[in-house]
């Protein structure tokens, strides 16, 4: 059995079939991004249950202004530097911009994802138009955690980083994307800036896990981008996120601050709700 060995501590690995139970169990989901070996340790002896190797790479790593530059490569390299660091979390790679234009393409680089790079589920942007790729992917055994809301791969094309679902009719459209997505196959969701009744609801109507970011705390999980968690991220930080580093006495302290506020629910709190 997969598993990670700490002293006499012995955990079971975090697997899709783990984060269904942790959902229907009523236990938090905690997730983190992370880009290198040494961060997926501290976040692995944490207890981190997700750990995301986002495109955000292409802000906090690379200095990028979006994520759109980010390449297959990059995700690749980042996530096989992340996997030597992991015993216990389900690593997650982000398919990054026009990767998974077709069936085709998101199948190639899937695969790339997973055999270069060690990922166990990929994660894709987009709504019901995404059906026919995440039900290829799923098809051929990948899982993948479908991405709802605000989607920064299509932020020219939005016109900027806004709240999702806010009106009935964006937020009705959301459900359906949602139920048409897990119906495809998708084994989790990630819903980024939408409102915080919107996203329980989410939670409560679908089967699978739903982990949110800027979605309030009604989710069956949480995710932040690590540099923000710990409070370096160059200008203002996004409204829902925390600086976990504020009065913490390490990195370590500040991670598992963020993993046991999540697991009680003390984070998100309302000032971090949109």
């Amino acid at each position: 059995m997969d598993v990670e060995k700490s002293g006499k501590r012995t955990a079971p690995s975090v697997t899709v079939s783990r984060l269904l139970r942790m959902k229907a169990d009523g236990e938090v989901i905690a997730c983190l991004t992370a880009y290198d070996y040494s961060f997926a340790c501290v976040l692995d002896e944490a207890g981190v249950d997700v750990t995301l190797i986002g495109d955000t790479l292409g802000m906090v790593i690379q200095g990028q202004k979006t994520t759109l530059p980010v390449r297959v490569e990059d995700i690749v390299y980042h996530t096989r530097c992340v996997v030597a660091g992991r015993r216990r979390s389900l690593i997650m790679a982000d398919m990054p911009f026009l990767s998974y234009v077709d069936e085709a393409t998101a199948l190639r680089n899937a695969g790339r994802l997973m055999q270069e790079g060690g990922a166990r589920m990929v994660k894709l942007e987009g709504t019901a138009d995404q059906v026919s790729i995440v039900t290829a992917l799923a098809r051929a055994g990948v899982p993948v955690c479908a991405h709802l809301g605000l989607l920064p791969q299509r932020i020219h094309k939005l016109g900027g980083y806004k709240v999702k679902g806010r009106d009935p009719a964006g937020a009705t459209a959301m459900i359906d994307d949602a139920h048409a997505l897990e119906a495809a196959g998708a084994d989790l969701l990630l819903v980024e800036c939408i409102p915080a009744a919107l996203a329980e609801r989410l939670a409560r109507e679908l089967r699978i896990p739903v982990i949110g970011i800027g979605a309030g705390p009604g989710c069956d999980g949480q995710i932040l981008v690590l540099q923000d968690l710990l409070g370096i991220t160059p200008g203002r930080p996004p409204r829902f996120a925390k600086n976990f580093m504020a009065g913490a006495a390490s990195i370590q302290d500040a991670v598992q601050a963020y993993v046991t506020a999540v697991k009680s629910r003390r984070f998100p709190a309302a000032e971090h709700c949109l």
